[in-house]
């Protein structure tokens, strides 16, 4: 498998989607409601995909079981991480490890190829994103211990899910059956869960949000069902290294829309993370 160019472009885009729906969990509504909102958006939006993409093969329902499962626990942890810090402070801690983690369990458990140059990429744009995690937001006052938990954890899920997911596409026979599928299915138990905890009234504020839930949940879900496709075609690190260089994104957003100051450690880990880019692609 080689990381080519349109799926190299088509992993950037989805890496700025993916941060902008993040913004989005940050809107007037509790965190949990809010990743409710954005899920259910999600598996509405994929569910009338199902009878264009088809069923994936039996052999990728285990993985997209398991998926749901690792989501929700993923959902859980972010939406409680968001709920106590801002997403300044939680979206890079939470993102930051993941590719470190994912590039070692890919290597033990799924065994693309991978060359120095790619190895010396993906540890360039690691530090990148652990620098502007640990030192991009001296200004902000530090989350509390729950938080940062809550936020590792997160970047454990995430992890866990990419890697489940990159071998169930592959043994799904057809990553956009799989990605429609898994987004139909993921959708309800984070709506039950939901239900059983706040009850219809406490779910009635989410009313008042359905248009920026659903187009936070367009962009999630086409962020990620492009990482899908990608993962079958590209090495599985690779793609969820790339994929991190949302806090890249979110980071030229604060600059150039939100007049925030370009910092030293900003410019520095963007160009670790530029860095690292250009050694996944041209080695």
């Amino acid at each position: 498998m080689h990381l080519t160019l349109p799926v190299f472009f088509a992993v950037l885009t989805a890496a700025a989607l993916h941060a902008g729906w993040n913004a989005i969990i940050k809107i007037r509504l509790d965190p949990f409601l809010a990743m409710t909102l954005i899920c259910f958006a999600c598996g509405m939006i994929a569910l009338p995909a199902l009878p264009i993409t088809g069923l994936p093969k039996a052999e990728a329902w285990p993985w997209i079981t398991a998926s749901v499962v690792i989501h929700l626990g993923y959902y859980l942890f972010l939406s409680e991480a968001y709920r106590r810090a801002d997403m300044g402070q939680i979206y890079p801690i939470a993102r930051g490890t993941a590719p470190l983690m994912t590039a070692v369990a890919s290597l033990l458990f799924v065994h693309d190829p991978l060359s120095v140059g790619n190895g010396v990429g993906i540890l360039l744009l690691g530090a990148g994103v652990l620098l502007i995690s640990l030192r991009g937001h001296r200004h902000l006052m530090a989350p509390n211990k729950v938080a940062v938990a809550c936020a590792l954890l997160t970047a454990v899920t995430i992890c866990g899910y990419t890697i489940v997911d990159g071998i169930g596409a592959r043994a799904a026979g057809d990553a956009n059956a799989y990605a429609a599928a898994l987004f139909a299915v993921d959708a309800y138990p984070m709506l039950i869960i939901c239900l059983v905890w706040k009850g219809i009234k406490g779910v009635r504020p989410a009313i008042d949000f359905l248009i920026p839930g659903f187009a936070g949940g367009a962009m999630s879900l086409a962020a990620y069902w492009i990482a899908i496709w990608a993962m079958t075609v590209a090495p599985i690190a690779l793609i969820a290294a790339i994929r991190e260089t949302s806090v890249l994104f979110g980071g030229l957003i604060a600059v150039v829309f939100l007049k925030e100051p370009m910092t030293r450690v900003r410019a520095i880990s963007g160009a670790l993370i530029l860095g690292g880019l250009f050694c996944m692609r041209m080695f």
